[in-house]
Formats: structure tokens, C-alpha cells, sequence
């Protein structure tokens, strides 16, 4: 149970080592929510911008500015603590007007825009993010930065979770295991959640990490459950019309594998004999993802980069540009390329 730290690469390997997350600057997560609010309502959107502050604190802090139940603060999703991040949060305030920017922004914490919607933000609703990644210092060069750059663009990466998923050292999954067998109490509903993805992550990372060994992990066969990788839809095998592996060649469906949960395997054939095996490994992860009442779900092997452009940047660093669909990670694609090398937190 180690994570994605020893899971194998589709490309060959990192180019060598690149300085990552140096200053909250070199990685900015820009959230990109794939709708436009109403501008009425009773919720009061904050577009704000975030440096060295994790979604919950400020949330926090956005409630506390105006006397508002923390409850009553809402955001899509969860954003890197160690860099500038900007996102949307929702504050409930039925009957009343918005406030001002002046008085919500804090150290670290400043607000861009503010407007209104007729619904909260809910957690997965936005589309994604767009990053924009500084690589300093790298010891490759940059000739051979841009041509695996394309070959990533190109072809893809394996759709891993990355590191942050399994805590330090992953011992998220050791905890997640120690929690379902009753020996570790967490009353904490946060982190019993990050347990429950841990388990859940580590299974699909491990079928993932099967097909790139086989060779198997961009080639259909018998029994596939293809998703779309923009909207999250997926085809189960009732509803798909036989064109599948067509459209999978032409980039409009992807691969998925198992996110795992109760019920039956959807998938069939020699996939799902594969899915079968690899979940044998985990029997402690499998049964309590069962018990807590998850469902089989999937989520698509490919992960591709959207409006990605690299540049050149001063003493060659290098900077990368791309979007990801919400639920991926940037380090994903960043790990086919460069060793990434962070300081240590304090």
C-alpha cells in the first residue's frame, strides 16, 4: 500500500529533476466552474484568490468575516494549500446584500469578483482547473522537455491519483485499512472521507498500474466500460451500440476502470476478470468500501491536457499551461516528465 509512488510510468520514466512548488507562485490553480451564475439569488458567490491558505481555512475565514455559520459557506472542491489558487465559494445569505470585498479579504486571502446564483456551490459540480506550473531548474533539456511534452499531449498519461490522495508516506491507505477492521476510531467526517477516497483510489491506481504491464491500458478489449472523459458520462455495457473501440481510436470515449464500491462489477469478459484479480490483492480496502455502502463506480484510465502550452521561461525553467477535468491531478501528468523535487513543509 504505497500509493502511486511506485507505479509504473507510460513513457519511459522522468527526463531527470526539476525544482516544484518552490514559492506558492510556481503553481497556480485557476478553478474553472463550466457555467455562468445567475447573477440572483440568495447565495452570494466570491470569486478569491488564495496564497498559502487551503479551501477549508478560507472558508472559514469568509464565514467568520461576517458573523455567518461556517455551514453556510460553500465551495466545489478542495485546492492545493501550497500555492496561489483561486475559486469560488458560496455564502448563504437569503434577504440580504452581498458584502463587501473589503471586509470578507484577510492575509493571504483577496477577492476578485463577487456576484450571485440562485444555488450553493456544491462539491464536483465545476468543470475543472487550469494550472500554470513553473519547473525550475531542471537538468534535462529543454529540447527533450518539449518533445515529451507532446508525446504527453498527444498520447496522454495513465489517469492516476497522485500523491496528496494517500497522505504522508501513504499512510492514508494503512489508516483507511486499520479504520474498516475497527482499530482505528475516526470521528472526524473529513477524515474518514480522505480515508474512504485513499482505499478507493489505491484499487483503481493498482488496476491501472496492471494494464500498463500488460500493455493493455489503451487497448479495448472484450467486456470494456468506455466513459467520456469532459462530463464523467459512462456507458455501461447495455447501452453501447457496438461503434465503442471506433470512437475510443478517435478520442471521443476512454477507458475506465473501477472505482470500488458494492454490487457488481459492470465491466465483463477479460476486463473484468482482470478488475477481479487485482481487487483480490486488497481484501481488507474491498470489504470496507463495500460496508460503508459505496456503490461500483468507474472513472476514465486516460488523462489528456486541454489548451496545454509550454514555455521557456528565464535560467530555461520551464512553464507548462493546461486545463484538467475536476478530479485529476497535475502531478499525473508532471510525473512522465520530471522528478519532482519540493522542499520540505514546515
Amino acid at each position: 500500500m504505497a500509493g502511486s509512488a511506485s507505479l509504473p510510468f507510460l513513457h519511459g520514466g522522468p527526463l531527470g529533476r526539476a525544482g516544484f512548488k518552490q514559492e506558492p507562485e510556481d503553481f497556480v490553480v485557476e478553478e474553472r466552474l463550466g457555467f455562468e451564475p445567475s447573477g440572483e439569488g440568495e447565495h452570494c458567490l466570491v470569486w478569491v484568490e488564495k496564497r498559502d491558505i487551503d479551501s477549508n481555512t478560507a472558508a472559514a475565514r469568509l464565514a467568520d468575516a461576517i458573523g455567518l455559520r461556517r455551514r453556510l459557506v460553500s465551495h466545489c472542491g478542495l485546492k492545493d494549500r501550497h500555492a496561489v489558487t483561486r475559486q469560488w465559494f458560496s455564502l448563504h445569505l437569503p434577504g440580504q446584500a452581498s458584502p463587501g470585498a473589503e471586509v470578507l479579504e484577510s492575509d493571504g486571502l483577496r477577492v476578485l469578483g463577487m456576484t450571485r446564483n440562485t444555488r450553493k456551490l456544491r462539491r464536483g459540480i465545476h468543470w475543472g482547473n487550469r494550472f500554470i506550473i513553473r519547473l525550475r531548474n531542471p537538468d534535462f533539456s529543454v529540447e527533450a522537455a518539449r518533445e515529451r511534452w507532446a508525446v504527453i499531449c498527444g498520447r496522454g498519461v495513465p489517469n492516476l491519483f497522485g500523491e496528496q490522495r494517500f497522505g504522508n508516506r501513504g499512510q492514508n491507505v494503512e489508516k483507511a485499512a486499520a479504520m474498516f477492521a475497527g482499530e482505528f476510531g475516526v470521528r472526524d467526517r473529513l477524515l474518514r472521507g480522505l480515508l474512504i477516497s485513499a482505499a478507493r483510489s489505491e484499487i483503481f491506481n493498482a488496476v491501472v498500474a496492471e494494464r500498463l504491464v500488460r500493455q493493455t491500458w489503451d487497448q479495448p478489449k472484450p467486456g470494456e466500460i468506455y466513459g467520456f472523459s469532459d462530463n464523467g458520462t459512462i456507458l455501461v455495457l447495455a447501452n453501447q451500440r457496438g461503434d465503442e473501440a471506433e470512437r475510443f481510436g478517435r478520442g471521443i470515449l476512454e477507458l475506465t476502470a473501477p472505482m470500488w464500491g458494492g454490487g457488481e462489477l459492470p465491466s465483463g469478459g477479460v476486463v473484468r476478470e482482470l478488475e477481479t484479480m487485482v481487487a483480490a490483492r486488497f481484501p481488507e480496502l474491498r470489504a470496507g468500501l463495500e460496508g460503508v455502502g459505496l456503490r461500483q463506480e468507474r472513472r476514465v484510465m486516460r488523462l489528456r491536457p486541454v489548451r496545454a502550452e509550454l514555455r521557456i521561461l528565464g535560467g530555461a525553467d520551464l512553464e507548462f499551461r493546461f486545463d484538467l477535468p475536476r478530479g485529476s491531478y497535475a502531478t499525473t501528468l508532471l510525473r512522465e516528465l520530471a522528478e519532482l523535487e519540493e522542499p520540505v513543509k514546515r
